[in-house]
Order: C-alpha cells, then sequence, then structure tokens
C-alpha cells in the first residue's frame, strides 16, 4: 500500500529505548525469544479481533487479513529459531507495556474514538517493536541474530504505518494527528516507569 506523506509525518516515538535494554537482552535469549513469539502470537490475534469487530469495514478487512497470516509466520520463525539454538519456549508472560496502553484507550463515548484508539494502539506497538528489533539487530554480537532481527525489524515499520494509514481512512486525519500526539506522549511516560528488562521485547 502507498503511504501518504501525512501518515510519515506523524510517527516517531517520544522516548528512546535505554541502550542498557540491548546488553540485557543478549544474557536473556531464550527469554527474550520466547516474549517475542508471543509478541507475535498476539499480534496475529489482535488483527483477528478488529477484523472481526469491524467487519463491514472492507478495505481494513482487505488490509489486515494477509498482516494475520505474516504475524503468524513470524511467530513460527521464532519458534524455529528457539528449537535451532537448543532452547525451550517459555511461559507467556502478562504483559505491562501494552496492558498499561490499553488502559488509555477511550472505553466509551463514541465509536469511532474506540476504533481509533484500537488502530493507534496496534500502530504504538509495532512502532516500538521496530525499534526494539532495530536495537537488536545493530547491538548485539551475533551476526545470525543480527541479521533475523534487521529482518523483523523491515517488517514492523510497514505494520505500524498501516494501522496509520487505516486510523486515515475511516477517521479525520487531524483527528488522528492530534489522538497520535497524545499517544506518543503517554507511551513516553509509560517508558519512563517500566523497569528496564532483557527478557522482554516491550
Amino acid at each position: 500500500m502507498e503511504l501518504s506523506a501525512d501518515a510519515r509525518s506523524i510517527l516517531g516515538l517520544a522516548l528512546p529505548t535505554d541502550p542498557r535494554w540491548v546488553d540485557l537482552a543478549a544474557i536473556s535469549l531464550e527469554e527474550i525469544l520466547t516474549d517475542h513469539a508471543f509478541c507475535e502470537q498476539k499480534a496475529a490475534i489482535t488483527c483477528i479481533s478488529i477484523i472481526q469487530r469491524y467487519a463491514t469495514h472492507e478495505k481494513l478487512v482487505q488490509i489486515l487479513a494477509p498482516i494475520v497470516t505474516e504475524e503468524w509466520g513470524h511467530f513460527r520463525l521464532v519458534l524455529a529459531e528457539i528449537k535451532k539454538r537448543g532452547l525451550k519456549l517459555g511461559k507467556q508472560r502478562k504483559d505491562q507495556y501494552v496492558n498499561a496502553l490499553l488502559g488509555f484507550q477511550q472505553k466509551g463515548g463514541d465509536p469511532e474514538g474506540r476504533m481509533l484508539d484500537q488502530l493507534l494502539t496496534m500502530a504504538l506497538i509495532e512502532a516500538r517493536s521496530c525499534e526494539r528489533f532495530k536495537n537488536l539487530s545493530e547491538g548485539l554480537s551475533d551476526p545470525a541474530l543480527r541479521k533475523f532481527y534487521r529482518r523483523f525489524m523491515e517488517s514492523e515499520a510497514g505494520h505500524y504505518t498501516v494501522f496509520i494509514e487505516l486510523a486515515e481512512t475511516y477517521i479525520d486525519k487531524k483527528r488522528v494527528r492530534k489522538r497520535w500526539q497524545e499517544w506518543l506522549q503517554f507511551e513516553k511516560q509509560i517508558m519512563k516507569t517500566i523497569e528496564v528488562r532483557g527478557d522482554r521485547i516491550h
């Protein structure tokens, strides 16, 4: 899908990841790969949920359907990497970061606002994942893992712009831009308060 200049111009995280995170992740490889696997799984499930909720929105369904397949494929790729390295898939953990984002979503009010927040939540998760994968692709000492995460970084970069564009398709662009800035500032505060841990993607 062709990305508009408007969609590109409003992207950008307000606070970068703490540089210590990559070093911590490098010594918690089994845990970070486990968490990554479940992040990909949850992304696929969430896209399915959005499709079900907005099944009459034809463009949304057409765009998100292949992303479901892609995210599930990513889950399988991470599982394969875990197996290749002789590691084990651990248990899924509670995602403090995502739960905090969900708490910021509009719960009542107009349906358009609820839809906007659901799409922007996904955009933000994908944006932060993209940034984390970039850090791993540049900061890990293992060349194979750097290449592995470069691939994921490029995929997530495309995904978060898709969610912004979908929001702009169904909702006034000025409203999308304003709310996106509010989300970026909220996420910045989350990143300031959450402990820096190497056993999780977010």
